[in-house]
């Protein structure tokens, strides 16, 4: 039995919560969903997680998600939360192409929430994508490549470049160095999970609010199965190809899915810059700053946190609950 962490309620899975897993291109992917009780949902929000996190962070989220009447399923991508790992050493934030995950994305879309998201009376039932960081990242190369599958989608802080690389001359030419050398290890300052991480990063490097900045550690804590410690150089070496493969003009121009895209004031991971050059040549992006954010903007103090949920489900409402009859086939 996985073990809990001593956490408020809200942070707890919800009423209906309901774990599974399936397996795709050779790896088990753990994944959760819960639906509103007693009601047909508005929509369903598929989250797709940065990296090294877990389905277990985002309980609050879906709590959020199941109050605006929206359904809500999430992942954890191969090589973090309780989905297989990539090498031996757990710790180790391993990864492939971009693109594998982007149809293990879809496996799961066609095998798991195609089949939930259809009701008797109201019939298909539309699908909005929430992405975080990593996430977004692999979110955004599915819009371009399944464009009829997502009414809109929402991003926070995605991962369209990456600050620490960005400051690094010919970055490339050495990631690929690195990669051909030293594939399977850490990162440079890089190591296996403990404590002391995220703290030693600071607060305000991914949240302002104590009590979420504290729910991705407690897990850890509790349930060690589900830590994952620094990422290897063949996992920073797809995650920059990715990064420069979603800043092309010709990618960007294939994505028509209305998109909200916010960015962190505050952000020290990932880069602002890029995000906003590649939101300007979005057909239909919106770009909202929250200024004095963290990386992490769903775990946030409740100000922001509040406000970008706000203007989700605004999304949500423009391009899914006052227009259903412009519903794509699935």
């Amino acid at each position: 039995m996985n073990k809990i962490p001593d956490l408020e309620d809200r942070f707890l899975p919800p009423n209906g919560w309901r774990p599974h897993h399936f397996k795709s291109h050779g790896m088990r992917i753990a994944f959760g969903s819960a639906f509103p009780e007693n009601e047909v949902p508005d929509a369903v929000v598929v989250c797709l997680p940065g990296l090294s996190e877990f389905t277990e962070k985002y309980y609050e989220v879906a709590r959020t998600c199941l109050d605006m009447k929206l359904a809500f399923w999430v992942l954890d991508w191969p090589g973090q939360g309780r989905s297989d790992r990539y090498l031996k050493d757990p710790h180790k934030r391993h990864g492939e192409n971009f693109d594998i995950d982007v149809e293990r994305l879809h496996a799961f879309i066609l095998g798991y929430i195609k089949h939930s998201s259809v009701h008797p009376d109201k019939g298909r039932i539309p699908l909005a994508m929430l992405g975080h960081s990593m996430g977004a990242n692999i979110g955004l190369r599915y819009l371009s490549k399944y464009p009829d599958v997502f009414e809109c989608a929402a991003f926070t802080s995605p991962m369209l470049g990456i600050k620490a690389l960005n400051k690094i001359p010919l970055s490339n030419i050495l990631l690929n160095a690195l990669d051909g050398a030293r594939p399977e290890h850490y990162v440079m300052g890089g190591g296996e999970w403990n404590k002391a991480i995220r703290r030693k990063r600071g607060l305000s490097v991914f949240s302002h609010d104590e009590k979420r900045n504290a729910i991705h550690e407690k897990w850890c804590e509790a349930d060690p199965a589900l830590a994952v410690g620094s990422p290897t150089f063949r996992w920073l070496y797809y995650a920059s190809q990715s990064c420069n493969f979603v800043q092309k003009k010709d990618f960007l121009d294939t994505v028509e899915t209305k998109c909200l895209i916010t960015i962190a004031g505050k952000d020290m991971i990932v880069d602002n810059e890029d995000i906003k050059r590649a939101a300007n040549n979005l057909k239909n992006a919106e770009l909202i700053e929250f200024k004095d954010a963290g990386h992490e903007i769903l775990m946030e103090i409740d100000e922001i946190r509040d406000s970008f949920f706000t203007k989700f489900h605004k999304l949500i409402e423009k391009t899914i609950i006052q227009r259903p009859e412009t519903l794509k086939p699935f």
